[in-house]
């Protein structure tokens, strides 16, 4: 399915709230994602389609919402899925705990 710029947005805004309404929820820390397998699991998914929605934004709306770091998010899920054995979780909970409501932040400015 081919998605608008808006519902790509829309879509990087939910799997966020999604991700860390549930970490908030079950009590998650960084010290639990960084030693449970099944919660770097649990991450990695919705960390995937951010990603994914984020590098198949057009190029003017990367240009037009420039404080984000599009690359960057998309680069996460490039190195998650092709690089996973060699993930850096320290970085993954950095991310998780740190830019993930940063990002909901700016995101909710946009929608």
């Amino acid at each position: 399915m081919k998605y608008s710029d808006q519902q790509r947005i829309q879509k990087i805004y939910e799997y966020s709230s999604k991700l860390l309404g549930y970490i908030e929820e079950k009590g998650i820390t960084k010290d639990h994602l960084l030693n449970d397998f099944s919660l770097q699991w649990l991450v990695t998914t919705p960390l995937y389609n951010i990603g994914e929605h984020a590098y198949l934004l057009s190029s003017e709306y990367k240009e037009a919402h420039n404080d984000i770091t599009w690359a960057m998010i998309s680069g996460l899920r490039h190195r998650l899925v092709h690089d996973y054995d060699g993930t850096n979780w320290n970085i993954i909970a950095d991310v998780v705990f740190e830019e993930l409501p940063a990002l909901i932040k700016q995101l909710d400015k946009i929608l």
